[in-house]
């Protein structure tokens, strides 16, 4: 199986609603590293790295979020071979700060 990653940016009721912590324990469930943050502009930005069947089934949860989120959208965005690197590098899945 191949590993990949994957960048999402969720729009809506996102912040203060719990969304990195629900994140962070799904993506920690499906095994896979890297971190999700809030971003100044209301966003949430996720980088995942993992298997893609797993990358798949984040990406259609993220739609849903936890209970107090109200979800617009979610766009998933390149990775540059960079970050790519660096969440492939990662032994865990994380909150980080605001960007």
């Amino acid at each position: 199986m191949s590993k990949l990653s994957r960048r999402y940016f969720v729009s809506g009721r996102v912040q203060g609603v719990g969304y990195r912590y629900w994140t962070t324990t799904r993506a920690k469930a499906l095994n896979l590293v890297g971190w999700v943050r809030n971003r100044r502009d209301g966003r949430v930005e996720v980088l995942a790295y993992g298997e893609k069947s797993n990358l798949d089934s984040l990406g259609q949860d993220l739609h849903a979020g936890p209970e107090a989120a109200q979800v617009d959208s979610v766009d998933e965005a390149p990775v540059t071979p960079e970050e790519a690197e660096l969440a492939a590098g990662a032994t865990k899945f994380s909150q980080t700060p605001t960007l």
